[in-house]
């Protein structure tokens, strides 16, 4: 097995074992890094939302929530690359009706039952669950007029393919507008080797200099990168904690783990545009 598939595998089943938590056909786990409510990452991201469904609140595994820093209009189509529980699919699907449609798109069935199950829960008839990866999107060329994603994108091991669909199944004039993990000064080579901090956010995220770069080398206009949370020492010690033990290096302790992460990645909001 490749290390693409392999790393896909992976994150497959972390996304898969959180939705079987939600669906309640499991026990509860650790989360991990982006693993729900009680992770610095992913908490306190949706505070005061009437949300549409308690379970798609619940099993919100993001780092932002893009909805709220993008102007919907009633009549545009929207996809949400990685939908999860599909939280932000059905937040977008209330902005876009009448006449426009929310899709969400996931590789995962566990979260594509879920989703199901909290589209039915908020009533919401303008959402589309599909099947699929992000690198390869299975909607056609200039479908949708803005392409949203919550911390999903620095899981592909292949972000230039994911940029490039995104730009492909935009059309003309239309928005790039995710939240995600980036890295803020580079990682020793040693952290891309780290299962469960990949399939937990950090080390798949690009440099945030590199994002920019590949969206413009994708066709994509104005892009932009704004800083959204960073994490203190108290909080990455809390995501310590609640990996694996032996997810580590094998060269680096605690502390020296905790020096090399520290200041170095944050979540971020990302813009563009598709030239009109």
């Amino acid at each position: 097995m490749s290390t693409t598939d392999s790393t896909r595998q992976a994150v497959q089943e972390r996304y898969a074992s959180a939705a079987r938590r939600s669906l309640k056909l499991t026990e509860a786990g650790p989360p991990g890094c982006c693993g729900g409510a009680s992770d610095p990452i992913s908490s306190n991201l949706y505070t005061g939302l009437d949300a549409p469904s308690s379970g798609a609140l619940e099993a919100s595994l993001g780092c932002g929530n893009p909805t709220a820093l993008i102007e919907l209009q009633p009549g545009q189509d929207v996809l949400d690359l990685g939908s999860g529980g599909g939280l932000d699919v059905l937040l977008s699907a209330r902005r876009v009706s009448p006449g426009g449609v929310a899709y969400g798109l996931d590789m995962t069935d566990e979260m594509l039952q879920l989703a199901e199950r909290n589209k039915a829960e908020a009533g919401i008839e303008n959402a589309q669950f599909i099947k699929g990866t992000i690198e390869d999107i299975p909607l056609a060329e200039a479908s949708v007029d803005v392409v949203i994603s919550n911390c999903v994108i620095n899981l592909s091991t292949d972000k230039d393919a994911v940029l490039g669909e995104a730009f492909r199944v935009l059309r003309p004039g239309g928005r790039f507008a995710v939240s995600d993990i980036v890295l803020l000064r580079p990682l020793g080579p040693e952290w891309t080797s780290v299962m469960a901090l990949w399939t937990g956010c950090i080390t798949g995220a690009l440099l945030d200099a590199h994002y920019l770069a590949k969206l413009t080398a994708a066709g994509f206009d104005d892009a932009s990168l704004q800083v959204t949370r960073t994490y203190s020492r108290d909080e990455l010690i809390e995501m310590a904690g609640q990996l694996p033990p032996d997810s580590l290096p094998a060269d680096l302790d605690a502390e020296s783990a905790l020096t090399e992460l520290e200041g170095a990645f944050a979540s971020a909001f990302i813009r563009a545009t598709k030239p009109a």
